[in-house]
Formats: structure tokens, C-alpha cells, sequence
């Protein structure tokens, strides 16, 4: 006769806990929602690959909160290809089990499971740095991400890549990219650049596409920065 293991002499193993801060894009539509959705198809159609395979979370607070506008809209950007992976702006008890989870912060990141304290903790890892300097090129298909402070590049910025930075971009060569400043919420950021020949500049959710730059300033040393909730571009020499 073959003997049953007793449930209670298996050992409990702990579960592992993880949690990781990942860069997601934030939407803020707002009212009414139809001119909204027609800016934005507006600006797909001049840089279809802005939101392509990137996570974005939707900011809700200049819409009512009502659970039907909020599974429209939800459709309407998938229709489109734009994944949503969460809400903000609303009370946690007004989204139903069928809409993304609601955030808040989103700063708070965990790995490990529960345990007492060490009583030899490790000594306090050194400050981050709160700039990135690149002495290379920036190539084609490559993507540079630093959201806590400044980038500046010795290079050039090729054709097909991407910089994103929480602070100001400095390009000291040439320009072809994308360039994405202020995406921690910073309106102050700018974009410095020797040679203008970007796709896209954006600051703050704030951007310009190629066709949205002026023609004389192409090929020229410029900067962009927002005022007035505007983003101007403007030649440096």
C-alpha cells in the first residue's frame, strides 16, 4: 500500500514579488472627444510610428468620470494601435473590472518578498547621476533613455533612432531623429541641436513632426522650448 504525503510536511515556499518601472506614454484627452480623436489621427498621420508598441496610460481628469465614455474611448484607441495600460484621473471605484487598472505615482517599485530586517544592512548605493553624456553616434534603430535628467550627445542623431530624456536634449552634431524631452513633466526642457534635421521634437507631450517644422530653419543650429503651452522652434545662429 503506497503511503499519501502529508500536505502539512511539504515546506511552504515564499512567493517572489516583482515589481519594475517601465517608460509609458501619457494621453490627456478632453472634451468634446470627437475633435480630440481627430487631432490625434491627425498627428499619427504625420509620425505613425509615435505610439507604435509602446505602453500608454490615459489621464481622465478633464473628462467625466462615467464608465460608457471611458469603454468608448478605450476602443477608439485600440482601433487605432494604441495600447492602453492604464487610468488616471478617476476614483479607483468607478472603473469596472473590464478597464485597466487605475495608477497613481507609479514610482513605487518592490522586489523580493517579506522578510525581517537585516540587522548588517548594505551601505546606501552612490547618488544617480542626473545627466547622460554620449560621445558616439546615436544610429539608426537605436534608443537612448534617460528620464532623469539631461542627455547630451557629442554625435549626431541618425535617421530611424530615438533620444528620450526627463531634462534638456543637447545634440552637438546633426539631428535626424526623434527627440522626446521633458517626459518626466518638465515644460522647461529644450532641445539644443547643431544641425536640424529631426522627424519628430517633442517636449512635455508637446511635439512638432517633420512637416510641422518651418523649411528655413532645416539644416540650421536650433532650439526648441515651450511657451504658452506651445512649442517653438527657432534658429540659434
Amino acid at each position: 500500500m503506497s503511503k499519501t504525503a502529508d500536505s502539512r510536511s511539504v515546506p511552504q515556499q515564499g512567493i517572489r514579488v516583482r515589481g519594475k518601472s517601465y517608460m509609458a506614454l501619457v494621453l490627456v484627452p478632453e472634451p468634446p472627444l470627437a475633435g480630440w480623436l481627430a487631432g490625434l489621427d491627425h498627428q499619427m498621420g504625420r509620425s505613425p510610428a509615435y505610439f507604435a508598441g509602446k505602453p500608454v496610460v490615459l489621464d481622465l481628469t478633464a473628462l467625466a468620470a462615467v464608465p460608457e465614455i471611458v469603454a468608448g474611448l478605450l476602443e477608439s484607441l485600440h482601433a487605432r494601435g494604441i495600447r492602453v495600460i492604464g487610468i488616471e484621473g478617476v476614483e479607483p471605484a468607478t472603473a469596472g473590472l473590464d478597464l485597466p487598472p487605475v495608477l497613481s505615482g507609479g514610482r513605487l517599485v518592490m522586489d523580493g518578498i517579506a522578510a525581517a530586517p537585516d540587522p548588517n544592512p548594505p551601505p546606501p548605493p552612490p547618488p544617480e547621476p542626473s545627466a547622460l553624456l554620449l560621445e558616439q553616434h546615436v544610429r539608426s534603430g537605436q534608443s537612448v533613455v534617460f528620464p532623469k535628467g539631461d542627455v547630451t550627445i557629442i554625435g549626431s542623431v541618425a535617421s530611424g533612432a530615438e533620444v528620450v530624456a526627463g531634462g534638456s536634449i543637447h545634440v552637438y552634431g546633426t539631428l535626424r531623429g526623434r527627440a522626446v524631452a521633458g517626459v518626466a513633466g518638465n515644460s522647461k526642457a529644450r532641445i539644443f541641436c547643431r544641425r536640424l534635421e529631426a522627424e519628430l521634437l517633442a517636449i512635455d507631450g508637446l511635439y512638432r513632426t517633420a512637416d510641422d517644422i518651418e523649411a528655413q530653419l532645416r539644416g540650421r543650429p536650433a532650439q526648441a522650448w515651450l511657451e504658452a503651452d506651445s512649442m517653438h522652434v527657432a534658429g540659434l545662429d
